[in-house]
């Protein structure tokens, strides 16, 4: 089992969080905790487990998450991931689609706490390696205070390790997904709240957070931060997470570095019969600020969709972009 460390991890994002990004990412931080995309219980039961549940050795530490409500099902899949060698099993309570709303997981699950704790019991009972939810602070006309005390205290008497919280609350009535993702206003001090009232609960915020100033600031009020889409978009900014957050050298001097080290996987992938674009398109915002910057992103967008792109287009993109060093006051801001 790897050791894990929660102050920075980069959130379970649905499209994106695949395999190549979490390779790519591991390239950019050794220390940050990484996540699958969410996976349903019946996907992993009754689907291409192999395909769905595949990743790289360097990705440790590398948690798996898993949507569904049902107790004994978790179980099992918990069982299988731990198997598959995941250092974490993440249960997710947060996510507001139509589709996770009527297979009974996600967010609506914050109505009943009962469930979910029953469900994280039975993982913790089938598992050695750690069990966490992700939640948000509520939904729709829940009173954020009331309702996430109560799961808080469920889920921690159920032996939850930590509790990642998404700092709004998801409106299953009346906003779609994409709106539940910057409609409902974030409200920091509901969580900065909650681990005052736990200090001996791992609490780890979540939610429209954009920078690693930003992420050295939650972390004087809680145990842990957990980014999405600034460090998808932004990936360049993962290079200073080890400095800045761990304290421990960056993997690499400079991001074009860390995109040449990349390039024995994308070979690798190519001979298994990869698309180039199936990995490329995780990449298209490493370069920040870099003279050729948008010279590099157009010639991805254009190439390595084609049939047969291999790796010369990546080889011939990297080229347009001048080498930088890392400045690690430049990442963090």
């Amino acid at each position: 089992m790897t050791d894990i460390n929660r102050k920075l991890s980069i959130a379970p994002m649905m499209e994106w969080t695949d395999r190549h990004c979490r390779f790519f990412h591991r390239l950019l931080t050794r220390r940050a905790l990484i996540y699958t995309e969410m996976i349903t219980i019946g996907a992993v039961l009754h689907g291409d487990r192999a395909r769905l549940l595949a990743y790289d050795p360097a990705e440790h530490p590398v948690a798996l998450q898993l949507g569904g409500s049902d107790p004994q099902k978790l179980a099992e899949c918990a069982r299988i991931a731990a198997h598959m060698g995941y250092d974490e099993i993440n249960l997710n309570v947060g996510c507001p689609s139509d589709r996770v709303q009527e297979g009974r997981f996600g967010a609506c699950l914050i109505a009943e706490p009962a469930l979910v704790g029953e469900g994280v019991a039975a993982m913790k009972a089938a598992v050695g390696v750690p069990v966490t939810v992700k939640c948000r602070i509520g939904i729709d006309a829940q009173d954020p205070e009331a309702a996430l005390d109560e799961f808080n205290r469920v889920v921690t008497a159920a032996g939850a390790d930590a509790l990642v919280v998404h700092a709004r609350k998801a409106w299953l009535e009346g906003l779609s997904p994409k709106q539940n993702r910057h409609i409902p206003p974030l409200d920091y001090d509901r969580v900065y709240r909650l681990k005052r009232a736990n200090p001996a609960r791992e609490i780890i915020i979540n939610g429209g957070i954009a920078s690693l100033d930003e992420a050295l600031s939650h972390l004087r009020h809680v145990d842990g931060v957990m980014m999405g889409r600034a460090a998808y978009q932004e990936p360049w900014r993962l290079l200073a997470v080890d400095p800045q957050i761990y304290g421990a050298p960056a993997p690499f001097a400079s991001a074009k570095a860390a995109l040449e080290a990349f390039f024995p996987y994308v070979e690798r992938e190519l001979a298994r019969g990869t698309r180039l674009h199936s990995i490329t398109r995780h990449i298209l915002g490493l370069f920040h600020g870099v003279p050729g910057a948008r010279a590099f992103r157009r010639h991805i967008a254009t190439e390595a969709v084609k049939p047969g792109a291999g790796i010369a287009v990546l080889r011939d993109a990297v080229s347009l972009v001048m080498d930088a060093r890392v400045d690690l006051a430049h990442i963090a801001a």
